[in-house]
């Protein structure tokens, strides 16, 4: 079937950044329908180890129109990120067709064409909402694919306390990375190596007691040459000189890389004391495996029964958008957070750029940023779509309805 709304809104992907980006058209009483791939909202989450807790103060973990949880104190839970999202579908008067895969985006005679394995859909606006954590990345070590150890992504990490009297090593040092040694802290591994090229920007979650995070706002309001500096003083000053203990030094700070490439923070909450008992232990960059054997850049070989890669994401958004130039040289998109495009009109990100205070808050921002600028589009319906029917009779599709909603 062929759905043939020309007003209507696509969004892909039913993350909390299509969501919210669904729930603000809805609002200003665009239509707009829903693809998720999954079966569920909210399944990068349902993936991610049982003992996960958000790195974000709970006050900018909220959603447009529904506040985040309060029961987990500041940093949510795994299972209350998926239920706060599970909550926030729920109430959404939109359509969201699940089990839907997008295999091709292309300009169309009015609006865009979003071709499915369910069929194609057209509409004036497509929101490409599937995230920067889309594929995870693990590098084409050679030798890696007859590594005699178990290799997985950090996304993959499950539950933390089945690596107790393994030796582990960890490729990668950043926000996800730092998230799994945290936790490989409280258990009770052999060993534990960090395998980094440079070292983090690292900050303590909290400092006298006050969540970091709490103060985001403020750090977005400062520019990078008050925050760099800033940020390597708050480092020194709580944790201590962290170069002794081989952690090597970005040659750029953590506010520059955060705002210009997106590379988040590293939050310490029990890592760096791990690091400083000796416990974890900073290794060179891994160059390649052999059998059981991790060679690393300096030449010397450990043997790790599980190698962690923390080795980030990859859009996976190539294959769909490559041909309209709209992504950077490594995927992303050039306009990432609801940003009009000129020579795409029509075509809208979001999720794909980290912000201080967080990807809820960025969802928000890009939701309404993309919903204001629909809404003023002349000649935009309100009203009831079509889609042409396998015999090719003009049938009334309800889902294109705002208040149509599947569950």
């Amino acid at each position: 079937m062929t759905h043939t709304n020309p007003h209507t809104t696509v969004v892909i992907g039913a993350g909390l950044s299509g969501l919210a980006t669904a729930r603000a058209l809805t609002e200003r009483g665009c239509p707009v329908t829903i693809l998720e791939a999954r079966a569920d909202v909210a399944q990068p989450w349902r993936s991610r180890h049982p003992a996960l807790r958000l790195n974000i103060h709970r006050k900018f973990a909220g959603l447009p129109g529904q506040a985040a949880p309060k029961g987990d104190g500041v940093y949510l839970r795994r299972d209350t990120v998926v239920e706060h999202i599970e909550r926030y579908a729920a109430t959404l008067d939109a359509p969201i067709h699940f089990g839907v895969t997008v295999t091709g985006i292309s300009r169309a005679a009015e609006g865009w064409r979003v071709d499915t394995e369910t069929g194609p859909y057209r509409a004036a606006n497509v929101v490409i909402a599937t995230g920067r954590d889309s594929s995870p990345h693990i590098p084409d070590w050679p030798g890696c694919q007859d590594f005699a150890g178990e290799l997985i992504h950090a996304r993959d990490l499950g539950d933390v306390s089945r690596f107790d009297g393994k030796r582990v090593l960890l490729v990668g040092a950043g926000n996800s990375g730092t998230d799994a040694l945290n936790h490989l802290a409280r258990h009770r591994p052999t060993e534990v190596l960090v395998s980094v090229r440079y070292g983090p920007a690292v900050v303590p979650q909290r400092i006298f007691g006050y969540p970091l995070h709490g103060l985001a706002r403020v750090f977005a309001a400062l520019p990078t040459w008050i925050l760099d500096p800033a940020f390597r003083l708050t480092e020194r000053l709580f944790l201590g000189n962290l170069r002794r203990l081989g952690l090597s030094t970005h040659p750029e700070g953590g506010g520059t890389r955060l705002l210009r490439d997106g590379v988040t923070f590293a939050i310490d909450d029990g890592f760096v004391a791990a690091l400083k008992a000796r416990r974890f232990r900073i290794v060179p960059r891994v160059d390649r495996m052999l059998g059981e054997t991790v060679i690393l850049a300096d030449g010397s070989a450990v043997t790790p029964d599980v190698v962690i890669a923390a080795t980030g994401y990859r859009t996976g958004l190539e294959p769909l958008l490559g041909h309209l130039g709209v992504l950077d040289d490594q995927g992303r998109p050039q306009r990432p957070m609801g940003e009009r495009d000129p020579s795409n009109p029509g075509l809208w990100f979001t999720g794909f750029k980290p912000i201080f205070t967080g990807y809820f808050d960025a969802a928000g921002l890009a939701a309404n940023r993309i919903a204001a600028a629909i809404a003023e589009e002349p000649g935009r319906a309100r009203a009831v779509g079509t889609f042409a029917a396998p015999d090719d009779r003009a049938v009334t599709d309800t889902t294109f309805l705002a208040g149509a909603n599947p569950h």
